[in-house]
This record gives C-alpha cells, structure tokens and sequence, in this order.
C-alpha cells in the first residue's frame, strides 16, 4: 500500500486526495503523513484590498479548489491592531471595513469544519467546559470522550440545543422553559449541544 502511495506523490497527488479505504485511512494515519492533512491556507492581504476580500477568497478558492483545502483572505496588521482593543472598539472598526468576524474566529471555524470537529458543552459546579469530537459522534462516545466509566455506565444524555440556551440566557433558564430533551446512547450529537450525561458504574 505504502509504494502506491508513493507513486501517486510522485505524481503531485496529496495523500489527502486519494480515495482510500477505511483501514487504509487508518495505517496511514500511523505515519502522519504532512499532505494527509487538511489544508488551510490564509492570505494575508492589504487593507486596500478589504473591499476585494470576499470576492478574492471567491476567486482563489474556484481557481485553486481541491479536495480538503480552504482558501481564507484576512489583513494580518489590521487584525494584529483590532487585537489590541477591547471587544466593543473592535467590534465597531470591523464593522467600518465590513468584516463579520475576527480572522482568529474564522480561521478556528474553518480548521474544525476541515478537519470534520464539533464542540460540546458541559456544565459542572458552575463550570462550563467544551469538549471537541467527530462530527457524527453518538451521545455514548461523547460521555466516552469525558471519562470511560461515563461511556460504560451511560443511561441518557440530557441535551439542550445551543440555539435554546443562548435565547433562554442560561441553561437553568432552558431547562424551566422546556427546551430540555432526553436523548438516548444512538443519539448524534450536534456542534454546540449543551449536555449532560447521566450514567451509573
């Protein structure tokens, strides 16, 4: 397998282009293999061209499109100087340059999308904690991923959406308004789920 592999590298083709089988996918990942990984390419581009900058990640990424590969465009100085004020006065210059969000947010966001992540949360003595997984995750592996008594001894996931306890203001508020669901180990755990595991060992 590994002299395929080699072959096709020899004719430009990234590791993370290939069309591999599941335990194929697996032996490679044992040699972290550079070109196996996304790819996240950030260009830093010049406050003149910030009006340019979505049609120019546009233009870039139709242009240079590959399988696991983004494009993203953002102004390192502007972002390096927006990192020194608060959130407030930041919040106000991008908006003067028409940017949503800080190149720091976008580039998290896009890492996790391309490397297949979703976040979690939970609550513990006034605690919130977030927790990355696969996307596709079950709720059983989720608890797995805490501890593994909680994966072994998992009864039910109690699950509030994040959209729910973001409009409620809190998740206590959530839970007294209804927007609690009980969910079971085959459930699929959603990118921003606030839960809590409940479980017996």
């Amino acid at each position: 397998m590994l002299s395929s592999v080699k072959a096709d590298l020899e004719k430009d083709t990234p590791i993370r282009e290939l069309k591999l089988t599941t335990g194929e996918a697996r032996v490679i990942a044992n040699y972290q293999f550079l070109s196996a990984k996304p790819l996240l390419i950030v260009v830093n581009i010049g406050e003149d061209q910030l009006p340019q900058a979505v049609s120019l990640e546009a233009e870039l990424n139709s242009r240079y499109s590959r399988p696991k590969c983004r494009i993203i465009t953002l102004c390192g100085q502007l972002e390096m100087e927006l990192a020194q004020l608060d959130n407030d006065a930041a919040e106000g210059f991008r908006a003067e340059f028409g940017i949503k969000e800080s190149g720091l947010d976008r580039t998290i966001k896009l890492s996790y999308e391309l490397l297949g992540l979703i976040s979690f949360f939970t609550t513990a003595s006034g605690e919130v904690k977030a927790w990355s997984i696969q996307s596709g995750t079950t709720a059983l592996k989720a608890a797995g991923k805490i501890h593994s008594d909680m994966e072994r001894g998992f009864i039910r996931a109690e699950v509030i959406s994040y959209g729910d306890s973001v409009k409620c203001g809190s998740v206590a508020e959530a839970r007294q308004k209804g927007f609690l669901r009980l969910e079971g180990k085959d459930y699929i755990v959603q990118d921003g789920d606030v839960i809590t595991f409940l479980f017996n060992v």
